[in-house]
Parts: C-alpha cells; sequence; structure tokens
C-alpha cells in the first residue's frame, strides 16, 4: 500500500465511519501528511504498512525543532489515530506509535471576556452601514447561543424555532442540537433579517442560509475572525480574542451565574462533560458560594 491510497482511504474512514467534520478530518490528514513531506525530503521509500518505531521517532524529533509542545502532541495524537486505524483494517499487526509519548502540556484555559467588553465590542458595530445590522445579530449569536463559529456560518432560516424559544444548530459530526435563544437575540436576528436581509439579492442555493456576505452568498470563518479582530483594534482591546471567545465567555457566565455543568454541556454540544469542565477552572469565585449555601457544616 502507498501514502497515497492510505490517505484517500483514512480520508473515508473519517468521513463515513467516524462522522466528523470537514474541518476535523483536514487536521487529521495533515498531521500524516507532515509524516509523508519528512520521509519524501529523506529520501526514504517506505510504505505506511512497513515504517517502523525508530523512523517515527526521527520525525517527532525533527519537528521537536521547529514546532511548540503543544503543537508537537497535536501531530503525535493524529498519528495515533493514523495507526489504529491501519490496526482497525488489519494493514499491520502493531502501532509504531504505542510506547511514543506525547510531551507534557499545561492545559491551556480559554481565553473570556467580560460582560462590559462583549457589550464595548458590540456597541463599536458602525450600524449606518448595511452589514452592522448582520454583524450585531451574528455577535449576539455567537454570545447568547455559545457557537462554534462554523455553526453560525451554516445556520438556516429554517434553523429557527422562535415560538419555542431555541435554535437547531448543527455541530461537528453533522450532530445536531436545540439551543435556547433569548428573546434579546431574537430581536437583533429579526432586524436584520426585515431591514437588511430583505432586500439583498441572493444568489441560488443560498436562500435558506441566514448570515450573508454582500454577494448574496453564505459567509466564510475568515470574514467572522476579521470582523472581531476589527472591532478589538475599535475599542483598544488588549486581549488575543477570535469568534471562540465568544463561546468561551457564554459558559463561563453561564457557571458563574450558577448553571448547571450538564446543562452547558447540551448547550455547548459537547460529547464529554471533560471538556466542559474546562470552565470550572477558569474562575472558582462562586464555588465558595456553593460551599456555603449548600453544605450542612455551613449552616
Amino acid at each position: 500500500m502507498k501514502w497515497k491510497q492510505a490517505i484517500q482511504d483514512y480520508n473515508h474512514y473519517l468521513k463515513i465511519e467516524r462522522g466528523l467534520s470537514e474541518n476535523s478530518i483536514k487536521n487529521y490528514l495533515r498531521d500524516v501528511e507532515k509524516l509523508i513531506t519528512y520521509l519524501s525530503e529523506n529520501d526514504m521509500a517506505i510504505s505506511p504498512i512497513f515504517i517502523d518505531k525508530e523512523t517515527i521517532q526521527r520525525f517527532v524529533y525533527e519537528i521537536s525543532k521547529s514546532v511548540s509542545p503543544r503543537s508537537q502532541a497535536r501531530i503525535i495524537s493524529g498519528l495515533k489515530s493514523f495507526f489504529n486505524y491501519m490496526n482497525f483494517e488489519d494493514y499491520r499487526k502493531d502501532n509504531p506509535m504505542d510506547l511514543l509519548e506525547s510531551p507534557k502540556i499545561g492545559r491551556k484555559l480559554p481565553d473570556t471576556l467580560s460582560e462590559d467588553e462583549i457589550n464595548q465590542l458590540i456597541g463599536a458595530i458602525d450600524l449606518s452601514k448595511p452589514e452592522g445590522e448582520r454583524n450585531r445579530a451574528m455577535l449576539e449569536t455567537l454570545y447568547g447561543c455559545g457557537l462554534r463559529v462554523s455553526e453560525l456560518i451554516n445556520l438556516k432560516i429554517s434553523d429557527l424555532f422562535f415560538e419555542e424559544d431555541f435554535i437547531k444548530v448543527t455541530g461537528k459530526g453533522d450532530k445536531q442540537r436545540f439551543v435556547p435563544i433569548s428573546d434579546f437575540n431574537k430581536k437583533y436576528i429579526a432586524i436584520y433579517r426585515n431591514e437588511v436581509r430583505v432586500h439583498q439579492s441572493i444568489q441560488k442555493g443560498y436562500d435558506d442560509i441566514l448570515f450573508l456576505n454582500r454577494r448574496g452568498k453564505q459567509l466564510t470563518r475568515a470574514m467572522i475572525f476579521t470582523i472581531v479582530k476589527q472591532l478589538a483594534i475599535k475599542i483598544d482591546l488588549n486581549k488575543s480574542i477570535s469568534p471562540h471567545t465568544f463561546r468561551h465567555s457564554f459558559a463561563t457566565h453561564l457557571l458563574q451565574n450558577g448553571a448547571d455543568l450538564r446543562a452547558i454541556q447540551q448547550m455547548l454540544g459537547h460529547e464529554s462533560i471533560t471538556t466542559t469542565e474546562v470552565y470550572m477552572h477558569v474562575d472558582r469565585s462562586h464555588l465558595a458560594e456553593v460551599m456555603n449555601k449548600y453544605h450542612p457544616r455551613k449552616k
């Protein structure tokens, strides 16, 4: 088996068997492609079936000179997944990654914004421009519903169940969930739809997409990043933020105000509660209140 065939089969497996999103699949394939590039640059004609642990160790040693420990750990994890797939399909009987340890890295806590900072960012949007109402509705939705940027740009009009106070969100691996939406958030989406979007010339195939660019097509992830970055510069915000920061802030503010961690997990669309538990480390100030309120020895 050649690497090209292995990559194609692995791509199919990640998409069909594991149901991963396009972005996740690209990341997994990129990790394997880094190994293929290393082999090519060093004139090592070794197939994925016969590559051994020592060769991969040399590859990992080389990449450790140019990437951060976190990136190195990510590549090792991606390669482990690939060779697990090779075992699963009986192409190999062993996994050359089994005894290879990832570098120790600390748990990265998500960046968050205060409620005041979010208000400043949204308040800095120029509403005199047609895209202003759209941008306000988008940022209110990112923060109000805790969406990923990919979930925001794929949100459809048919996903809006305003009478029931929910929106339907399609997340990673095309998994769907219902997320509550506030009257405040609904108001700004309605303003955008009724005062801006209704006057746009919409391209064929994008009629149901909620947030559109000026050409009447779906927005890109990069465009949302640009909007957020420009607003941060506009208000002199000395933080490195992205659209994902609104999602982190959504979860953190819910937790600080007493929301149940399991409910936050469902709204964020996390498969494991462990992923959601990172927010427990962001702000511990509410823990003393919980202890004082609920522990019998505090009464």
